[in-house]
C-alpha cells in the first residue's frame, strides 16, 4: 500500500482543499505526507529587470523563501503525522512526476479546478500531464467555490466501476486494502447498454429477452466480484447494475452516495495514452464532484 502522499500546492486556497482528504488519509493510513511548490524559473524571469535591480537569480531565492514558509505554515495545519516540505526549481509537471517516480507506492493527491465543469485542470495543464504521464496513483479532488480547507474529510464508501475486463478488475486488491484500513462500504458497479441499430430493417428491434440477458449477465458478474472481496475480509459489499453508457450512471450512483471516492484503472502499455474504460474513465475525472482515485494498470 502506500508509503507516502505527496501533495502540490500553489499557494491558492483552492488547490489547499485537497487537505482536509490528506488530513484524514494521513491519519486513518499513518502514512507521511510531502507537501511540494514548485518555482518556476522561466514565470519568474518576465519579472526579471537589471536596471531596475530584479535579477532573476534574487527573485528565485525570494519565491524559494516564500514558498518555504507558506508550506511550513500549511505543516502546522496536519497533525499527527511527518510531514516534508519541499521547494523545488523547475516545470511543475516535471518534479511532481519525478518525485513521486522515486517510490512507486507514493500516492500523489491534488486539486482539479471545478468551477466550469471541470474544462480545465486547477494548475493548468499541471493536473492533466501528472494524470497521464506518472505511473503512481493519483487521487483527484474537485476544487469548488465554497470548498473546504480546514478539518477532515470523511470517506465512508468507494464506488468501483468495472467493465468485465481483467485490465479493470486491477482496481480490485487496492480497493480491498483501502477497504480493510479505512473501514470503507465497497459498491461494485456495472453498466450495460444496447448498441445502436442502423436500421429496424436490418437489424430488427431489442427485445425484452435480450434486455433482460444482458441485465443478467451484468449482475451475475458483480455477484462473482462482491463475493470475492467478500471473502477477502471486506463485510459490506453490494452491486449496482445500470442501464446506461458508464459516466453517465457511475457519476449519478456518486452523487447518490455520500462520502464516498471512485476508484478506477486506466490503461498503463503506453504512457497512459488512452484510458481503460475508452473515454468513460476520462469524463469520470472531468465532471464527477467526487474525488477520484486513478490506478494504473500494468
Amino acid at each position: 500500500m502506500y508509503t507516502r502522499m505527496l501533495i502540490p500546492l500553489d499557494g491558492s486556497q483552492v488547490a489547499e482543499q485537497v487537505l482536509p482528504y490528506a488530513r484524514f488519509l494521513a491519519k486513518e493510513l499513518a502514512i507521511p505526507v510531502s507537501l511540494l511548490e514548485v518555482v518556476d524559473p522561466d514565470a519568474l524571469a518576465v519579472l526579471a529587470n537589471s536596471e531596475q535591480g530584479r535579477y532573476l537569480d534574487t527573485l528565485l531565492a525570494d519565491r524559494r523563501e516564500a514558498s518555504r514558509a507558506y508550506l511550513e505554515t500549511i505543516a502546522r495545519s496536519v497533525p499527527g503525522t511527518e510531514v516534508a516540505c519541499l521547494v523545488e526549481t523547475g516545470k511543475a509537471e516535471e518534479v511532481l512526476i519525478e518525485h513521486a517516480a522515486a517510490d512507486k507506492d507514493t500516492l500523489i493527491v491534488m486539486a482539479t479546478h471545478g468551477r466550469s465543469g471541470i474544462q480545465r485542470w486547477l494548475l493548468g495543464s499541471v493536473a492533466d500531464k501528472v494524470l497521464h504521464g506518472a505511473t503512481n496513483h493519483v487521487l483527484l479532488v474537485r476544487a469548488t467555490d465554497r470548498g473546504k480547507i480546514s478539518g477532515d474529510a470523511v470517506l465512508k464508501t468507494v464506488v468501483v466501476p468495472l467493465d468485465g475486463s481483467p485490465l479493470a478488475e486491477q482496481v480490485l486488491p487496492y480497493v480491498a486494502d483501502l477497504a480493510r484500513k479505512l473501514k470503507l462500504d465497497v459498491t461494485l458497479t456495472r453498466a450495460y447498454a444496447l448498441p445502436p441499430a442502423v436500421s429496424p430493417e436490418e437489424y430488427g428491434t431489442y427485445t425484452d429477452e435480450l434486455i433482460n440477458q444482458l441485465e443478467a449477465d451484468a449482475r451475475e458478474y458483480l455477484a462473482a466480484k462482491v463475493e470475492d472481496l467478500k471473502q477477502k475480509g471486506i463485510k459490506n459489499v453490494s452491486s449496482v447494475v445500470d442501464l446506461g453508457y458508464g459516466a453517465q450512471e457511475i457519476i449519478k450512483l456518486a452523487r447518490e452516495t455520500p462520502d464516498n471516492f471512485i476508484a478506477m484503472c486506466t490503461h498503463g502499455r503506453s504512457g497512459i495514452r488512452r484510458w481503460v474504460l475508452g473515454s468513460v474513465t476520462e469524463r469520470v475525472v472531468r465532471h464527477s464532484g467526487d474525488p477520484v482515485l486513478i490506478i494504473r494498470a500494468s
